[in-house]
């Protein structure tokens, strides 16, 4: 019984680590989404501005 409930913990540990590291991957990609299109916006702007 003991070495049942030790492979439970450890599916429930992997489990945890794999949805920590796909939260983090998630939160990353919107970081970077969010950082290049502001990045696009400025650019635009600066364009837009140049051309007056």
């Amino acid at each position: 019984m003991i070495i049942k409930l030790s492979k439970s913990q450890s599916i429930l540990e992997y489990v945890a680590i794999v949805l920590v590291v796909a939260a983090a991957m998630g939160a990353t990609t919107f970081y970077l989404s969010r950082a290049l299109t502001v990045r696009d916006r400025h650019l635009a702007q600066e364009m837009n501005e140049a051309n007056r």
